[in-house]
């Protein structure tokens, strides 16, 4: 039997809404162990001068807890 635990983060680029998304998961799997997948939960954009300047993205991940 395994368990999982999931933990909410905030990811962001200036590129696109899914460059935040990779973004998250690479730092993510930096600490965490046993990454198995992740939904974005919401999205949301910064404004600077009438311009998209940052794309964010919360994103829930899921891991596998050692038995």
């Amino acid at each position: 039997m395994s368990v999982a635990k999931v933990i909410e983060i905030i990811a962001s680029s200036g590129k696109s809404f899914d460059d935040a998304v990779e973004e998250g998961i690479k730092e993510a799997c930096k600490t965490l162990n046993n990454v198995t997948g992740a939904w974005v939960a919401d999205q949301k954009v910064t404004v600077k001068d009438g311009k998209v300047d940052e794309y964010r993205v919360v994103l829930r991940v899921t891991f596998v807890l050692k038995d």
